[in-house]
């Protein structure tokens, strides 16, 4: 296994992306405010390019390749946000991009990842490994594969979220991160032990894929069938090899949210902060609420992971 990063390797992501990613903004609420009884400071991916945190590891994993690499190209697979932000990265670095995709990926992030100029190989989520789909893809065509989150550059650049955040609103108390395959939460960490250490610092997973607090409590990666959830960027079966021990030396706790909860907070955010973000995006905010006794009077962060869902959907999910 490759050597795990560093909070070193999250400042050299950073300076790596800098021209290219977003920093993105960090926003407050004050009617939330009031109604938890603390300070919450949203760090809002959803207003990164491609509309996610994504993009961050994408790049700086899709900028290290050799030339020989980049002649030959990328393939990712993922559920969308990782399709597209490898599609981006790789568009904008010249190499040619494929993307192993479920047929019932979200529309936007289908469309988008084609619009960006890469080729999408199908499969089903929940019959097919696209794991296995991934390494045999590049295999035969001879291309470098960036997985979505189990991967030390792009864990190195999720973490490039927390530290801008930390940077804008000095320590926090706690700090609640999404959280499927763990790349934006250990990145998280790294950040957090070097800017915040005293910050404690929650993964959150959708009540239906646990897998991450299984994990966690078993003291090993626990696999798990592909979870019925509508928070489809936490669809994750497991953790990752080089996610799982950052996570699990310094993660607080792992919590859940149900999709009852998800849909609530997408409501919150859009009718109080006119901010739009995807079921996974607002794990985070879910988490808040429910903790919020414990941090009254303090200081919060929560990362909003992405925005990126059909307005349909969108519209279908509020109206539940």
């Amino acid at each position: 296994m490759e050597q795990l990063p560093t909070y070193d390797d999250v400042v050299r992501a950073h300076e790596r992306i800098a021209s290219h990613a977003h920093r993105t903004p960090v926003l407050t609420s004050r009617l939330t405010d009031a109604e938890l009884g603390l300070s919450l400071y949203f760090k809002c991916e959803n207003l990164q390019r491609m509309g996610a945190f994504k993009f961050r590891g994408a790049f700086n994993a899709l900028s290290l390749f050799s030339a020989e690499q980049r002649r030959a190209g990328v393939v990712a697979y993922s559920s969308g946000n990782h399709a597209q932000a490898v599609a981006l990265s790789a568009a904008l670095l010249g190499i040619p991009a494929t993307i192993v995709m479920p047929r019932d990926a979200p529309a936007a992030k289908l469309a988008a990842t084609k619009g960006y100029g890469a080729s999408v190989v199908p499969y089903d989520r929940y019959t097919e490994d696209r794991e296995a789909i991934g390494r045999a893809v590049a295999k035969e065509r001879g291309l470098t594969l960036v997985p979505p989150y189990d991967h030390p550059h792009v864990m190195a650049g999720q973490g490039t979220a927390a530290k801008e955040l930390f940077e804008e609103t000095g320590p926090l108390d706690a700090l609640f991160v999404p959280l499927g395959g763990g790349g934006l939460l250990s990145g998280s960490l790294l950040s957090a032990a070097a800017l915040a250490p005293s910050c404690e610092v929650y993964g959150v997973e959708p009540e239906a894929g646990d897998d991450g607090r299984r994990s966690l409590r078993s003291g090993a990666i626990v696999h798990i069938d592909t979870p019925q959830t509508i928070a489809d960027g936490a669809q994750t079966q497991h953790l990752g090899a080089h996610t799982f021990p950052v996570i699990r030396d310094r993660v607080t706790d792992i919590v859940t949210a149900t999709d009852a909860q998800l849909i609530d907070c997408m409501r919150q955010l859009a009718t109080r902060m006119k901010i739009i973000a995807e079921p996974t995006g607002c794990l985070g905010l879910a988490a808040a609420r429910d903790l919020a006794d414990r941090y009254r009077g303090g200081r919060v962060g929560v990362i909003i992971s992405g925005g990126n869902v059909d307005m349909d959907r969108f519209v279908a999910l509020l109206a539940r």
